[in-house]
């Protein structure tokens, strides 16, 4: 996994303690840092090449989208490491380590289990688990600066109705949109959510005919094989929450990279 760091590019691995936690195993200055793409120098798809410090190191992203966001944001990091003369030395001796723990996959998807949480307990729990940088990690995605700062404007709370893929009913939670994720409470005036549901990874579509709902101003939430339905109470409460939603599960430079692709 790799962050970018007050100037510096980390390459980390998640651990396997019983604290879970990232281990950081290279640190790269990004001052002085060149990008250059090598696809076809490597044969590797979508891979790209950091270059630093008489230092060379090929790495490659999941896909053309990810790559694009990756080094739109590091040429852009590098810009701002040379303009401020790049990391203290002490920064790049330093040693880093997460001390967040992690939820299993089917947590981290947000499984029927983990939805019917509650308690004080249970939503340090949910925090724990449901950090971005953990939640990147199993959805094996990526979040760019352009992706934080739109998901700042974009923040929603508000009454939802609740359907699991195989419930027949419907249950009516309070729920909250902030930091890419739903969390859901019992009433507005709970202190702690009963659970919480990551959705970077997450598609967002209205619910089709062939799902047999039946009911109006409802939208889909799915990730691999995990389905759940929300039910609004009028059309304009439908198009703000799937506006919000779609801000955390489509990527900003995804967005950009598709238009320009179908002008070309």
């Amino acid at each position: 996994m790799w962050s970018q760091f007050n100037g510096v590019l980390l390459y980390c691995t998640r651990g396997i303690t019983s604290a879970n936690q990232f281990t950081v195993h290279r640190q790269l200055p990004l001052h002085g840092m060149t990008i250059r793409e090598s696809e076809d120098e490597w044969g590797v798809p979508h891979s790209f090449t950091l270059m630093v410090q008489q230092q060379s190191l090929v790495v490659a992203a999941c896909s053309e989208s990810e790559m694009e966001k990756w080094m739109e944001d590091l040429k852009m990091a590098v810009d701002m490491a040379e303009e401020s003369n790049g990391p203290t030395a002490d920064l790049l001796t330093a040693k880093f380590s997460g001390a967040s723990e992690v939820e299993s996959e089917d947590d981290l998807c947000g499984s029927r289990t983990s939805l019917q949480r509650n308690g004080n307990d249970s939503a340090n729990t949910l925090h724990r688990g449901n950090t971005t940088a953990h939640v990147c990690w199993h959805r094996n995605t990526s979040v760019s600066k352009l992706d934080f700062s739109i998901a700042i404007e974009n923040q929603l709370s508000g009454n939802l109705l609740r359907k699991f893929k195989n419930s027949n009913g419907w249950q009516k939670l309070w729920v909250v949109f902030t930091n890419f994720t739903l969390f859901f409470y019992k009433t507005h005036e709970d202190e702690y959510p009963l659970a919480s549901l990551p959705l970077l990874g997450y598609s967002v579509t209205h619910a089709g005919e062939s799902e047999n709902i039946h009911r109006d101003h409802v939208f889909k939430l799915h990730f691999k094989s995990h389905i759940y339905y929300f039910r609004t109470e009028s059309e304009y409460f439908f198009e703000r929450w799937m506006t919000v939603i779609r801000s955390a599960t489509v990527s900003a430079s995804r967005t950009r990279y598709l238009n320009r692709t179908e002008l070309d």
